[in-house]
């Protein structure tokens, strides 16, 4: 039996008539969380082109020099960061999209692993937001914010790591591997939303259709297809197990919080234990009613526990 499809709200996307507007979807984000709108936000999109590497992208809010940076996970995009960064005015920050991710450039050789993304985002990060003091990177981005971090000493003192730790295994982010694994392309944007409610229960319809089109473009014959260049995440997945990852995160900055979503299975108690065991001065906090993604789950508890860190 074919499973019902979930009415997709809004204008609908298939229409010839409707235009895709990059920053025209922020007063849904405040609308749906209780946050402030006030008719405009100062975000605009930024480039940076490091040396021997692809161009990275990113979108920067506020006035004056970014206070955090935001990397985000596997197949996902700087958009993720919508409404933890509304929540958080007015301080300025930077959320970039991960090589072959949104509007960075692709790899030539597809490998999109934490240690491949270190030295183009460090790169990114010291031209965009030399004065940042915070990193937050959620899942493939929390590793590669290790990364970066243990391979860039002193550009950052804080970290805040959301829903990941070197311990993840396909099994454990089974779902999430089963969701990029799937189809690249789609006839109808119905059917690109039909598999994205399928996959995030717990996220509103309103949201998930702002996030695919953030995420994904329409094609000339109609069909929608993803942004985000598979690479190696399709055959190896996006959570490579190496030991070095464990080192990356005992050379980390000095303050370390990982931050868990409270229904996520991608990381468990005995990571946690791992963690600790390596870092007696790392905090764990949990976020209920959150899954893998807490940016997208609970934005508003996020941007506090974010906030506050800054604060410390």
């Amino acid at each position: 039996m074919t499973a019902m499809s979930t009415p997709v709200p809004g204008s609908n996307p298939d229409s010839p008539e409707f235009i895709y507007d990059e920053f025209g979807y922020f007063s849904e984000n405040c609308a749906e969380y209780g946050l402030v709108w006030d008719g405009s936000v100062d975000v605009e999109r930024v480039s940076f082109s490091p040396p021997d590497a692809p161009d990275v992208s990113g979108l920067r809010w506020g006035s004056g020099s970014p206070r955090i940076v935001f990397l985000h996970g596997g197949a996902q995009n700087a958009h993720t960061w919508d409404t933890v960064a509304l929540a958080l005015r007015p301080i300025p920050l930077l959320c970039l999209d991960m090589p072959g991710h949104g509007h960075s450039a692709w790899r030539d050789d597809g490998r999109y692993d934490p240690r491949s993304n270190a030295a183009a985002l460090a790169a990114a990060i010291e031209g965009l937001a030399p004065d940042a003091e915070l990193l937050v990177g959620m899942s493939l981005g929390g590793l590669t914010a290790n990364a970066i971090a243990a391979g860039n000493p002193g550009l950052f003192d804080r970290m805040v790591v959301v829903d990941v730790t070197p311990g993840v295994t396909r099994d454990k982010a089974k779902e999430v591997h089963d969701f990029i694994a799937g189809p690249q392309s789609f006839p109808s944007f119905q059917e690109i939303f039909d598999r994205t409610v399928e996959f995030n229960p717990t996220r509103t319809p309103e949201s998930l259709r702002r996030g695919i089109l953030h995420n994904a473009h329409r094609l000339d014959d109609g069909s929608w297809k993803w942004n985000y260049d598979r690479g190696e995440m399709e055959g190896s997945g996006e959570y490579p197990v190496r030991d070095e990852f464990w080192t990356d995160v005992d050379a980390a900055a000095p303050s370390y919080l990982l931050v868990r979503g409270g229904l996520s299975p991608v990381v468990d108690d005995d990571d946690v234990a791992e963690l600790v065991r390596r870092r007696p001065d790392a905090r764990v906090v949990v976020v209920d009613d959150a899954g893998h993604s807490v940016q997208g789950d609970q934005p508003n508890r996020l941007a506090d526990i974010v906030r506050a860190e800054l604060e410390r």
